[in-house]
């Protein structure tokens, strides 16, 4: 399930082949020249608006810690984001800063739980993915990790999903733990795994996070240095013409 960063994307994903796809909170907040995390709920329910307008598949949102302080806060930004046109959404267990600190167990449990409600209310299914953030700091460990999975498998999410899991070990310890479907991304620095790989550890769902933006604004700063320093557009051989992506986004 990868993660387009604006409708362009997404409507090139779609061409790809993909069933689904899901939203990027870093991705989107880039170009929006923001840090991942400063985006408004208004600004992300647009973005979210903007990518359910343009491509027929089904789209997961990466809907951070829901901009809610509250479970009751929760409950009602869940029905927001459901009401763009997603039909899966995402609770995570800090906040959206880039460095987070998790929230108490206790309270992250309420706010999975309040998110359950909201989509079990809904009118249509909804896929919860509840996020433990665990490894995003350097101190944790997998055994807390897989803690909070449990916890949030037992208040009723239908996803598990460990941001930064990098090792065939890590993914079959918290598969051993569990019996919710499990999610892991890839496309960063550091991991081993690969898509072959997750399938037959038995990974549900496999996600992108920011890296396809990531990747974009790399190869743009690299061809613009080229020109800065080099007065060279080598870059321009390998893009696509601007004929072909008037056709991709044609049709």
């Amino acid at each position: 399930m990868p993660n387009p960063w604006d409708a362009g994307s997404a409507v090139l994903l779609q061409h790809m082949g993909f069933s689904a796809l899901g939203s990027s909170s870093a991705g989107f907040a880039f170009s929006q020249g923001l840090p991942d995390g400063k985006p408004t709920l208004e600004q992300v329910l647009a973005h979210l608006r903007a990518l359910c307008a343009v491509t027929s598949l089904p789209v997961s949102a990466d809907s951070e810690d829901l901009f809610a302080a509250t479970p009751e806060e929760v409950f009602k930004n869940l029905t927001k984001v459901a009401a763009t046109g997603v039909v899966g959404g995402s609770i995570q267990d800090s906040s959206g800063d880039p460095v987070p600190a998790l929230l108490p167990l206790s309270q992250a449990v309420e706010r999975v739980q309040a998110a359950v409600e909201a989509k079990n209310s809904l009118p249509f299914p909804f896929v919860l993915t509840a996020r433990a953030e665990c490894l995003t700091n350097q101190s944790a460990t997998l055994d807390e990790t897989i803690v909070r999975l449990k916890a949030y498998e037992k208040a009723g999410a239908d996803v598990l999903f460990a941001p930064w899991v990098k090792t065939e070990a890590e993914v079959k310890a918290i598969l051993d733990e569990v019996s919710r479907p499990v999610s892991v991304m890839l496309g960063f620095a550091g991991s081993d795994l690969d898509v072959s790989t997750l399938a037959r550890l038995g990974v549900r769902r496999v996600s992108t996070g920011g890296s396809f933006a990531r990747a974009a604004y790399s190869l743009m700063l690299r061809a613009a240095k080229d020109i800065q320093q080099e007065g060279t557009f080598a870059y321009a051989k390998e893009t696509l013409t601007g004929k072909q992506l008037n056709q991709l986004f044609t049709n």
